[in-house]
């Protein structure tokens, strides 16, 4: 049987089910007309195409047009020692994959959390075998198992110089990545473990984005906290989305901003 996509979260499953579990939690949805599902043939035979952008030097953007499921813009970390696919999409074709290879060889694939697993196994197929990094915390999430799937949790360097690091909040898995750039400045994608929102100048602390379920401001503290193991001055959400310059203040702002609204120190504007 064709692999079997989520058109919802975009997630490869290895055969339909009756729901998605991804999208049936709470921090997601399944939509109104019901669990619907794709393929990659179906996705390609409507005119799905793959665009790869550099975003800096050694990071590129590759996201699917028109979006599928919940339409991330995939990161592609290139280094010296192998690259990674971080968040990958829940497409791919030929094209794609050459332009992705003529950047070097992936050697490890790995998502921020459960909706952005995209179709990992997949990618990891067509790219060599490339392992995936699934965090302890969400391989329950995982609906197409394979022997390419590593579990990790904490911290791990799945390439020199790159940590994959577990903070949680949003899943208890949750994760982002560390790198120095070429400046010399610490970059993390952080997807929306840390979301960049859509002003580029704050960025969110959230259980789920589409239902607008808040964290604590202790979990948020947690969070920063998590991120001050680091330096960075730059921030790559799961979208199109960046801060590009003095990221570490621009997290704490938005902590103190997020948690002061939680408590109501704000009430009086409501």
């Amino acid at each position: 049987m064709e692999l079997a996509i989520c058109r919802t979260c975009a997630v490869e499953h290895a055969y339909p089910v009756g729901v998605c579990a991804i999208c049936a939690d709470e921090r997601q949805w399944v939509p109104a007309t019901g669990q619907a599902w794709t393929t990659l043939e179906e996705l390609r035979v409507a005119g799905t195409t793959i665009e790869i952008v550099e975003l800096e030097a050694g990071l590129h953007g590759v996201s699917a047009t028109p979006g599928v499921g919940i339409g991330q813009q995939s990161k592609l970390l290139v280094t010296p020692a192998g690259n990674l696919l971080w968040d990958p999409i829940g497409y791919l074709d030929n094209s794609a994959l050459e332009r992705i290879l003529d950047l070097g060889p992936v050697t490890a694939i790995a998502a921020s959390h459960p909706h952005m697993f995209g179709v990992s196994v997949e990618w990891s197929r067509r790219l060599g075998g490339a392992p995936v990094y699934v965090n302890d915390a969400n391989v329950a999430f995982v609906a197409r198992p394979d022997g390419a799937i590593r579990s990790w949790s904490g911290r791990i360097e799945p390439l020199p110089g790159v940590t994959l690091a577990q903070v949680g909040g949003h899943f208890p898995g949750s994760a982002l990545v560390h790198f120095t750039a070429p400046d010399g400045k610490g970059v993390l994608l952080s997807s929306d473990t840390v979301y960049v929102n859509p002003d580029r100048a704050s960025v969110s602390f959230m259980r789920s984005f589409p239902n607008h379920i808040p964290l604590s401001p202790a979990v948020v503290a947690r969070l920063v906290a998590a991120l001050d193991a680091f330096e960075y001055d730059r921030l790559y959400g799961n979208f199109a989305n960046a801060i590009h310059a003095d990221g570490r203040a621009v997290v704490h702002r938005s902590a103190e901003r997020h948690a002061a609204w939680v408590r109501g120190d704000h009430d009086d504007l409501t």
